[in-house]
């Protein structure tokens, strides 16, 4: 096993930055930073800033949405070479919900090794503070900046009893929390903003009450969020139970006349409901061709 420091020729190292305070940045960390060939970017820029702050000097290859796909091969190639890399995001544990993913990916299946050097995370943090269950969670990133898929997904995951966690820019708030309060009903929500940082706030309320309080011009929303979510309640649930096949076939409907295919309305209706698929499908023909008498 290597010491600190020591790398290993044709690695990738999957290192965590800090998500705030740079002193969170583990030593570990500053010494692998040090230690590798070369250093893969989210961006750049703000990389530099950290890799300034610590005395070290790297070249850096910048590594994103919109280049994945040709610097991935390039970068791969380098480390199948003999150099070591280590990719970075710009806060937090690189390949989650992060391009760095498609990099793992990439050097998994050239059977590169692959190394953690574990580092803060905004989800884990927002959900040991948020005061909501922590047993069972799940993490959805962000949602599409398509209302009508966005609001698809809500539904898919409103009968779901664990936690749920969200990541959200500051200007799409507002949108967000209202969506939010439509498609899973009041609940229990942690908002937790600028995590480590000088004004880290964490706001524990329900959605209706967010909803409220971003609405006033006072309280514009500023800095990243990650909000926490109560999941559905044992009371949520049993209603689902307890849904006829009538409400179920509204509720498909409904969603239907909101833009989302029928298929795939009957197959919202059918998660929420004890009602299989096809059957809520043929209801919903009936219901729109009654037989005439």
């Amino acid at each position: 096993m290597k010491e600190v420091g020591e790398e290993m020729p044709g690695t990738l190292y999957v290192v965590g930055t800090p998500i705030g305070n740079l002193s969170d940045l583990s030593p570990r960390a500053v010494e692998t930073l040090r230690a590798v060939d070369f250093i893969v970017a989210e961006d750049t820029r703000v990389t530099l800033k950290l890799l300034n702050h610590f005395g070290i000097k790297k070249p850096q290859v910048s590594y994103y949405e919109h280049n994945l796909r040709e610097k991935g091969e390039q970068i791969v190639q380098r480390i199948l070479s003999g150099e070591s890399c280590a990719i970075v995001t710009d806060a937090g544990m690189p390949c989650i919900s992060d391009p760095g993913e498609d990099l793992v990916r990439l050097c998994a299946g050239e059977g590169i090794p692959v190394a953690a050097v574990p580092g803060p995370s905004a989800v884990i943090t927002a959900l040991a503070v948020s005061g909501l269950p922590t047993a069972r969670f799940a993490f959805e990133g962000f949602l599409s900046m398509n209302r009508k898929r966005r609001m698809e997904r809500l539904e898919q995951i409103r009968g779901d009893d664990r936690t749920l966690i969200f990541y959200e820019a500051p200007h799409k708030l507002r949108d967000t929390l209202r969506d939010l309060l439509e498609g899973l009903g009041d609940r229990r929500i942690a908002l937790c903003r600028e995590l480590t940082k000088v004004y880290e706030e964490i706001r524990r309320t329900s959605l209706e009450e967010a909803v409220q309080h971003y609405a006033k011009e006072e309280n514009k929303p500023k800095g990243e969020f990650v909000l926490v979510v109560e999941g559905a309640s044992q009371e949520e649930l049993e209603a689902t139970q307890a849904m006829t096949l009538e409400e179920a076939v509204q509720l498909a409907l409904g969603l239907r006349d909101g833009g989302t295919p029928p298929s795939e309305a009957a197959k919202e209706a059918a998660k929420r409901s004890k009602y299989k698929k096809n059957d809520i499908y043929r209801a919903m023909s009936a219901a729109e061709h009654p037989t005439e008498r």
